[in-house]
């Protein structure tokens, strides 16, 4: 467990890497490796993908290569940072050493928000995509199997959460490379009854940015938050048996493979189909299959969706607990949440997520179009914030690495302090993108008031921490 901080100052450096966490290292290396191939692959590539082709059209490539740079920009500093100092509560944890409690707390509680809210979309989704196969059992009666299905896999030791995350992982992963085979064979007319399709559809239907570069700037703001789910990597790292070397390679494996996932499925969806025939909500995968002749496309892409979805449900509740788990650590939630069981699972953390969770889906069956829409913008932008706390938590940190222990700098930032700053001017530019997109700027404004809202409270709790210690 980590030392409380004192009031008025965070824990010393060389605390990140020494003691161990009270829970359970059931994680294994290839549990952590697929957690992050397949923590980003969701919904969002495989239906959310053809509102961008919509906007961008070919030129959605583009937009992968940015917005999967700049996630790899940001996954390269998490594995710096969550290599030399492994923590449950990883760039929470992260935040807080490098600039003070309420950052910490700040970056922690957003973050817990966010994957609870998302978790409420994952179960509903998978639900209503259930209801639609077995219709004589509700859609709230499969979000209470999934929910009920899923805590108890997080409640009996970690290692049931990985090998769920491992085999959904390896599905999703499998899934994409035979899409990417069949449809290169596709494109150069190997396939019976399929001609050589060549570059006609690159070219065509007004050239490869059909829209411009604004189409390209409107494609990363549909496709950037895609890639956000990264992150539970590194805290997974922390119950794994060797957390630095296990999350250093697992970054390393992770990020150039996802990228060539996301990046080379869109370029064969938009070599194979023109870029006018996509809808948005529809998904380009089932398009593509469907042109090629596979029987039963749509059917068979529901079943890869609906297994990201219960992927990335297992994932957040997994992360949301852990994350809550720390903060309760540092003090900065209840501190009944640090029950542990025999077997180091954070029982009451794991009970606390999936309750609010509950909640969240509730009001999602309930008023969909009200209040659980506030909710959802609410979170629209915040991971851009904490990817923000993220990148200036590393410039600090890789400093202050280099002069009190440079030897635990086992993987480190590509050219720093440059690609970090690079990558923070991206982020803002996102932010100023958004809010002159006018259907990005409500999500935006949302997230801006509960981003505010938590660091109120941060600043406050600092304020009476420091005339207590005073």
């Amino acid at each position: 467990m980590h030392d409380a901080p004192t009031a008025a100052g965070t824990p010393p450096l060389s605390d990140g890497g020494g003691g161990r966490e009270p829970l359970s290292a059931g994680l294994k290396q290839r549990h952590l490796t697929m957690l992050g191939l397949g923590g980003v692959i969701g919904a969002g590539l495989f239906v959310g993908s053809g509102a961008g082709i919509a906007v961008a059209g070919p030129g959605i490539v583009l937009s992968y290569l940015i917005a999967g740079a700049l996630a790899m920009l940001i996954m390269r500093m998490l594995g710096e940072m969550s290599s030399a100092m492994p923590a449950s509560g990883a760039f929470s944890v992260h935040a807080e050493r490098a600039l003070g409690r309420w950052a910490g707390f700040s970056v922690g509680w957003l973050y817990w928000f966010l994957l609870v809210v998302v978790l409420a979309v994952e179960a509903t989704g998978a639900a209503q995509i259930a209801n639609g196969w077995v219709p004589a059992v509700p859609q709230w009666g499969w979000v209470l199997i999934f929910m009920l299905v899923f805590t108890a896999a997080n409640l009996t030791a970690v290692k049931s959460f990985g090998e769920f995350e491992f085999w959904f992982a390896t599905l999703k992963v499998a899934a994409i490379v035979l899409f990417l085979v069949l449809s290169l064979l596709a494109i150069f007319g190997v396939l019976p009854d399929t001609d050589p399709v060549g570059l006609s559809n690159l070219t065509g239907q007004g050239g490869f940015l059909p829209n411009g570069w604004q189409g390209v700037v409107s494609g990363v703001l549909a496709v950037a938050f895609a890639f956000g789910g990264l992150e539970v990597v590194t805290i997974a790292a922390a119950e794994s048996d060797d957390p630095a070397r296990n999350v250093a390679r697992a970054v390393r494996s992770a990020v150039w493979r996802i990228l060539f996932f996301y990046v080379g499925s869109m370029l064969v969806v938009v070599t194979l189909l023109p870029w006018s025939s996509m809808q948005p909500g529809k998904s380009p995968y089932v398009a593509v299959l469907d042109s090629i002749g596979v029987p039963g496309a749509g059917q068979i892409m529901n079943v890869v969706v609906f297994v990201a979805l219960l992927s990335a449900l297992n994932a957040n509740l997994y992360g949301s607990s852990r994350m809550v788990f720390s903060l309760a650590e540092r003090g900065e939630a209840p501190r009944s949440l640090l029950k542990v069981t025999a077997g180091g699972v954070p029982r009451r953390a794991v009970l606390s997520s999936v309750a609010f969770g509950f909640v969240s889906v509730l009001l999602n069956l309930l008023w969909p179009d009200t209040v659980f829409l506030y909710m959802l913008n609410s979170v629209g932008a915040v991971l851009l914030f904490v990817w923000g706390l993220i990148a200036v938590s590393q410039l600090r940190l890789r400093r202050q690495l280099e002069r009190t222990a440079p030897e635990k700098l086992t993987l480190r930032m590509w050219a720093f302090p440059y690609l970090t700053w690079t990558a923070l001017a991206a982020m803002a530019a996102v932010l100023v993108l958004m809010l002159t997109d006018d259907g990005a700027r409500p999500q935006l404004l949302w997230s801006a008031a509960a981003t505010g809202a938590v660091l109120v409270v941060a600043g406050v709790r600092e304020l009476r921490a420091r005339r207590s210690g005073g």
